[in-house]
């Protein structure tokens, strides 16, 4: 897998991570915990996207 297209799997994994938080927070009882766990995995995907991106 090139650099390329490890970014952009990392860009869809986030993207699906974001959908996700967006689909926990609207539930009715939303487990606070796991929409802070999904967020804490978004940003680190976000971070190691910046990350490959700059170099």
């Amino acid at each position: 897998m090139n650099l390329t297209s490890h970014v952009q799997e990392l860009r869809r994994k986030h993207q699906a991570l974001s959908q996700e938080v967006e689909y926990e927070v609207r539930s009715p009882g939303a487990d606070m915990l796991r929409v802070s766990e999904l967020k804490k995995k978004k940003l680190a995907l976000k971070e190691q996207i910046e990350r490959l991106s700059t170099h």
